[in-house]
């Protein structure tokens, strides 16, 4: 598989994205908007409530191509963030009260400076995750030896595992990626990952392989807890349970299924006032590979900066003025808000 963006898909445009999702929601559903149903709950405008979390894209590029991916990653994307603009995010890091970094891409491990960023931000006594998939780790001798290097720097791991078997893991994520996963996973338990008492801290992420929403987080974690001990002697720590973004590759999906309508239906009528207050959007600041700011990495994939012009660049950081911004919301926010609600760290309510 290509990304949208290698085969010039009219889905590799944002504009088309955000043009498909209003017109599916209040021309062919006859729904309200997502910002009229956050006024009507009293919830507009949207403001963040802290800056903890600095969520960095390292780049694009990934050793696997995901028929669900909202990044569009792929080894065919080039886009990675250059050690200039580390440097200007450890600059943030250290005149900020931002006490986690989580590291995404793409696969973050395949960007030449990213075990030099890990160690300068631990440096800075701030939290580290890396949201990590798991085949990277055996995709290739160089990276054999992450789970050792993530336990000297007690980097937190957080592991996208769309389900315990290998059917619906690998017609998500590609022939062979379960078994590539499992190995990874063991090879992580080995050094203390998972394990009770060590401190490591192995997370695994669930998303749904059809066009649905995500069961509760808490029977997920049961059921995987209970069939990846039993059938691999694996252990993890926690379980989130994240929506499908209607953006990207999942908005192909859903088009090309038929079941775009449908799946828009279903996340508006199941919009959760009280997830809605919890997004990650209020905490969390998101950084581009070219160090541009957002408020979510969804918001990132769909080109919405932060509406603080004067700040929209890593370069520009102002902890301050950017705690008195508006949130930027669009129609995809409606899968952050719908159910039990959704964000990086699963659900919200």
């Amino acid at each position: 598989m290509k990304s949208l963006h290698a085969l010039h898909h009219k889905l590799s445009d944002t504009d088309t994205q955000i043009e498909i999702l209003e017109q599916g929601v209040e021309q062919k559903l006859g729904l309200p908007l997502f910002q009229k149903k956050m006024d009507d709950a009293g919830l507009f405008p949207l403001k963040p409530t802290s800056l903890d979390i600095f969520q960095v894209n390292l780049g694009k590029m990934c050793n696997q191509v995901c028929k669900h991916c909202h990044v569009d990653a792929g080894p065919d994307r080039k886009e990675i963030m250059t050690r200039e603009t580390m440097e200007e995010c450890l600059r943030a890091l250290a005149v900020s009260d931002m006490n986690t970094v989580d590291m995404t891409g793409g696969a973050p491990e395949m960007n030449p400076h990213f075990r030099w960023f890990v160690e300068e931000c631990r440096a800075l006594g701030k939290h580290v995750i890396v949201r990590c998939n798991l085949t990277i780790i055996v995709a290739n001798p160089k990276y054999h030896d992450l789970p050792e290097f993530y336990r000297k720097h007690n980097v937190e791991v957080v592991s996208s595992l769309p389900f315990y078997n290998a059917d619906k893991t690998d017609r998500q994520r590609g022939t062979g990626v379960f078994k590539d996963s499992v190995r990874a996973l063991k090879m992580l338990n080995e050094v203390g990952y998972g394990q009770e008492g060590t401190g490591l801290m192995l997370n695994l992420v669930y998303n749904p392989s059809g066009a649905f929403l995500p069961a509760s987080q808490e029977s997920l974690k049961r059921q995987f807890k209970r069939a990846l001990k039993n059938e691999f002697d694996i252990e993890f720590n926690d379980l989130y349970a994240i929506t499908n973004i209607p953006i990207s590759r999942y908005l192909d999906y859903l088009i090309s299924s038929g079941n775009f309508e449908g799946y828009m239906e279903k996340l508006v009528n199941s919009f959760n006032p009280v997830a809605a207050q919890g997004v990650m959007c209020r905490n969390t600041l998101s950084v581009s590979w070219d160090g541009y700011l957002f408020d979510c990495d969804f918001n990132q994939m769909l080109e919405l900066p932060v509406a603080s012009p004067a700040h929209q660049h890593i370069r520009d950081f102002d902890a301050q003025a950017l705690m008195e911004r508006e949130i930027v919301l669009n129609q995809h926010c409606y899968g952050c808000t719908a159910g039990a609600g959704s964000s990086c760290g699963g659900a919200t309510a």
